[in-house]
């Protein structure tokens, strides 16, 4: 029996682990494109405070309303939010999730600093002690 012809490859745990670092950077390069905008920072910023109207959100902003709805569309493409219909009205949140991914994303940063921090307190630590020892030596 021939296989289909635009059957796709099967999905497994090796393929997904290799490819689950390519996603992740996408998804994270997309959400940090997407908050590179001032105004749409703005509006993210208002989300943390909890769920919003986009007419809440237009309230405070120097945006018109549709602009700021456009600017929720970017955020939500990148995932950075979520929406809910409640009636005739959207509140739009922020993504705990991604709020995790990009935590995630810059802990790296921040742990690489922290490790080259110690390194270079620690090599200065022995060039003290080293110091110290060659007083102590040159005095007896």
């Amino acid at each position: 029996m021939r296989p289909k012809r635009n059957a796709r490859p099967a999905l497994t745990l090796r393929s997904v682990s290799y490819n689950l670092p390519l996603v992740m950077a996408y998804a994270t390069s997309q959400m940090l494109d997407a908050l590179g905008d001032a105004t749409r920072r703005l509006v993210f910023e208002r989300l943390a405070g909890g769920p919003r109207a986009v007419s809440e959100l237009a309230e405070s902003l120097p945006v018109s309303r549709p602009a700021v709805s456009q600017h929720l569309k970017v955020l939500k493409d990148a995932g950075l939010v979520l929406d809910r219909a409640e009636g005739t009205r959207r509140y739009y949140q922020a993504n705990p999730a991604a709020l995790e991914a990009l935590r995630s994303y810059l802990d790296r940063f921040w742990d690489r600093a922290l490790l080259a921090f110690k390194a270079a307190a620690e090599r200065e630590a022995r060039r003290q002690q080293a110091r110290k020892d060659k007083e102590r030596k040159e005095r007896s």
